[in-house]
């Protein structure tokens, strides 16, 4: 039932995987850095309910390379749903795709739903930080632009043929910390890598797709798009962190309380704080997130 295509975008080709069927159609989005395999464990969850297709988002995965913004981003969707036949999706989203379920939902008015993964942008003002002062939120951000640049310049690196094996161990070492399935994991990691005909592999997304994809989050104000969204539009929030950010606790614990203002201050947004849920919930709870998604777009059907 599982089929893999490649769908034209115009300028680029999108890598798809349609888990078939005749129920309504769902379209699951990675986050950014990821691809199409790091959502099987959801969309397998999802399938009883949902014909759900997942694909590489541009820059990632099996997908073309392709000049970043969101009107590209969201045009390739577009695409994918004409290929495949897709009539009024769902469109569910972690992350970076959750911000790009935001914006499909309020550009779709005809929509069933969207559903947003903990699909916030990085905090990058003081004023996201309440609870802080403003002297501390300033220091804490700029530790923080500092780990992102570090991970922004690792981004699209080239690996050694012999060093393949050790990376590839370290990914399953990981896997199992995470709990998570480790064929679906390892499959995620393979996906993002390019080998050369020298004997080298190299990583994606590229530095060029990393820079400009952190750019346009670091950009993006959602309360607008909230605020003008009239399909229904779910967004689950984290309650805690990832091991990776708790040096910055005290961050994230006051950018959780502005992302809670946020969403209650938006009319039309339905929103829960999901329980022991961190960034990583896709991994964590795929069972508890597709009966979440599950119910609330039978209940606006």
């Amino acid at each position: 039932m599982i089929h893999d295509s490649l769908v034209d975008a115009g300028n680029v080709q999108i890598a798809v995987r349609d888990f078939g069927g005749d129920a309504p159609p769902l379209l699951l989005l990675h986050g950014a850095g990821g691809n199409l395999a790091q959502m099987t464990t959801l969309a397998r969850a999802l399938r009883p309910h949902h014909r759900v297709v997942t694909l590489d988002l541009r820059g990632h995965g099996r997908s073309a390379d392709g000049p970043w913004s969101w009107d590209a981003a969201l045009g390739d969707l577009a695409a994918v749903c004409v290929q495949l036949e897709l009539t009024r999706p769902a469109v569910v989203g972690h992350s970076l795709g959750g911000m790009l379920a935001a914006l499909w939902g309020e550009r779709h008015p005809e929509s069933p739903g969207v559903v947003s993964l903990d699909g916030n942008p990085p905090p990058t003002r003081p004023e996201q930080l309440p609870g802080l002062d403003r002297e501390k939120a300033e220091a804490e951000l700029e530790r923080l632009t500092g780990a992102f640049d570090m991970m922004q310049a690792a981004a699209g690196q080239t690996v050694e043929a012999a060093e393949l094996a050790d990376l590839v161990e370290r990914q399953q070492m990981a896997a199992r910390d995470m709990g998570a399935n480790e064929k679906v994991w390892i499959e995620g990691f393979r996906r993002n890598m390019v080998h050369g005909k020298d004997g080298r592999t190299t990583l994606r997304p590229s530095f060029e797709t990393t820079t400009a994809v952190r750019a346009l989050m670091n950009e993006l104000d959602l309360a607008p798009v909230y605020a003008a969204t009239t399909c229904p539009e779910l967004l689950v929030l984290a309650t805690r962190d990832l091991p990776e950010q708790e040096p910055f606790a005290d961050l994230y614990a006051a950018h959780r309380r502005f992302l809670l203002a946020q969403a209650q201050a938006a009319p039309n947004l339905r929103y829960l704080q999901l329980a022991d849920a961190s960034h990583a919930m896709v991994i964590e709870q795929p069972a508890v997130l597709a009966s979440l998604i599950t119910g609330f777009l039978d209940e606006h059907r």
